[in-house]
């Protein structure tokens, strides 16, 4: 939803008689902007309250003419409304008043603990319900007594849009002339500003900043800093794990039965697509035996789309507290369709949204699951989902019909053209010409094993030929080889059942 969209949004909100606004986010900048540019339209009357201000005539605000006339020269901080610090006080004070206007409340819901300035919301609520006034309650933890919740709305502010980030990056180069030396083409500020994509404005004025100080200048290699900064700022929000396509450097052996489909698949991102009516495809659900390439296989898709890739951790999902964990798979979401187009990567499904006794958890993971289908049903932005699973039992069968995914995809272990692959890709990684290891007798000895066995066995090798400062051989690596147990042998009954479920159902990645 684009900035404008928002602001029509949230204007027909007021005009519908809707009383209590709930808006959850701490960017009060932009709460700000959606109630400034809303207003000035309707010429409504703006107030703000906070628990340190009191109420008070916001700056923007149409006809505002109440200035605090100790206020430094050049602000546009308004003068408080005596005795309106607290709750139950601005409350009566804002039900005696008898023009229509918009009451912006911050950090608003903690104080509605209080039975008695609940009860003196609800009253206030009903009045406005008759004339067009409106309470528009911000912070980040809204969650509202019953009695209240049911005369509000929830309004989603969604991440900026580009438009609104390159004016951002604009005003900090206003901010730094003289300081830095600007150095952007056009097209330099297209991939800074896609850059940015899925931060905040603060986070964008602070990151933009930093990387103009650091060198004294703003130019193509600030992209860079700006992706790092980015994949910290994400990872540092708890839910998603953000892979830049400038950093994602991962290969797939075999895997040429998806290769082919995910060549297809690519063009329903096109203009000609659309031109037919054919939607953009919703992603792919990868299983089978663990170890065996379903997790690269998801970065590696993102490596050849050239797109960037958010990992989803399930379990960073849940909270102890009711409610919050399915705010959080809303935020997480919200977060992949600011940043679209993109891979969103769900690792292991059946662990967060598998089939429980719906005791263990109180029902979350049937809510979570419930969620995500409708979602991936729905969503009208291009992200691409790649999930993967390892146990079949415990996936919904919801989730294996046709029409969820576009494809299912199921993954044995490699075969010997597969294992000759593997083993080039991970010897080459570790500056190792191959001309110096026989592949062939190699890919003999690891029949029956997972690229990921063939990958640890490869690097045992190597501590090893370190440890004894000699160069790592065939014979090493035949010995390191023959010293692991893969899962073909330890869990040879659970394969098999894997492979015999999978048989009918799926279709095979090669």
């Amino acid at each position: 939803m684009s900035f404008k969209t928002s602001v029509q949004h949230f204007q027909t909100l007021v005009t519908s008689f809707h009383p209590v606004v709930v808006i959850d986010t701490v960017e009060e900048e932009r709460v700000q902007g959606l109630i400034s540019a809303a207003c000035n339209d309707m010429q409504m009357a703006v107030f703000e309250w906070s628990v340190a201000q009191g109420l008070m005539r916001s700056p923007d605000s149409p006809d505002h003419r109440w200035q605090n006339e100790y206020a430094p020269p050049g602000t546009k901080r308004g003068q408080a409304l005596p005795k309106t610090a607290e709750p139950l006080d601005m409350l009566r004070h804002i039900q005696e008043m008898s023009f229509k206007a918009i009451f912006w409340l911050k950090d608003f819901a903690p104080h509605l603990k209080d039975p008695v300035v609940a009860r003196q919301l609800r009253e206030v609520a009903e009045q406005f319900s008759h004339h067009r006034s409106t309470l528009v309650i911000s912070g980040s933890d809204n969650d509202l007594p019953p009695e209240i919740a049911h005369d509000a709305v929830y309004f989603d502010i969604k991440l900026p849009e580009p438009e609104e980030l390159y004016n951002a990056v604009s005003d900090v180069v206003r901010a730094l002339k003289g300081r830095v030396k600007v150095d952007l083409t056009p097209e330099d500020i297209r991939d800074l500003v896609s850059a940015l994509r899925g931060m905040t404005l603060s986070q964008t004025r602070k990151v933009v900043s930093y990387a103009a100080l650091h060198d004294g200048r703003l130019d193509a290699d600030d992209v860079k800093r700006v992706l790092e900064r980015k994949a910290r700022v994400i990872h540092e929000e708890g839910l998603l794990d953000y892979f830049p396509p400038e950093t994602n450097l991962s290969e797939l052996g075999g895997f040429e039965g998806l290769k082919r489909w995910l060549a297809y698949a690519k063009v329903g991102f096109t203009p000609q697509a659309r031109q037919y009516n054919l939607p953009a495809p919703k992603g792919i659900l990868i299983v089978g035996i663990q170890g065996c390439g379903k997790s690269l296989a998801a970065k590696t898709i993102a490596r050849q789309w050239n797109l960037p890739l958010l990992k989803l951790d399930a379990g960073r999902l849940y909270d102890k507290y009711v409610g919050e964990s399915d705010k959080n798979f809303r935020r997480a979401v919200t977060m992949a369709e600011t940043m679209a187009p993109c891979i969103l990567w769900i690792d292991e499904i059946e662990k967060s949204m598998g089939q429980t006794s719906g005791e263990a958890d109180g029902g979350l993971s049937r809510r979570l699951f419930g969620y995500f289908l409708t979602w991936l049903q729905e969503k009208s932005q291009e992200i691409f989902v790649v999930a993967t699973a390892n146990d079949l039992s415990a996936i919904p069968p919801e989730l294996l019909r046709k029409g969820r995914f576009d494809e299912i995809f199921f993954v044995d272990l490699p075969e010997a053209n597969e294992r000759h692959a593997i083993l080039h890709i991970h010897l080459g990684r570790r500056q190792q010409g191959t001309d110096n290891f026989d592949l062939n007798q190699l890919v003999i000895a690891t029949e029956g094993f997972s690229g990921a066995e063939i990958e640890q066995a490869i690097i045992t090798a190597h501590y090893r030929a370190l440890y004894e400062n000699r160069p790592a051989d065939t014979n090493l690596l035949l010995e390191e080889i023959k010293r692991t147990v893969p899962l073909s042998v330890t869990r040879r009954e659970d394969i098999q059942r894997l492979r015999a479920m999978a048989q009918e159902r799926f279709v095979t990645a090669r």
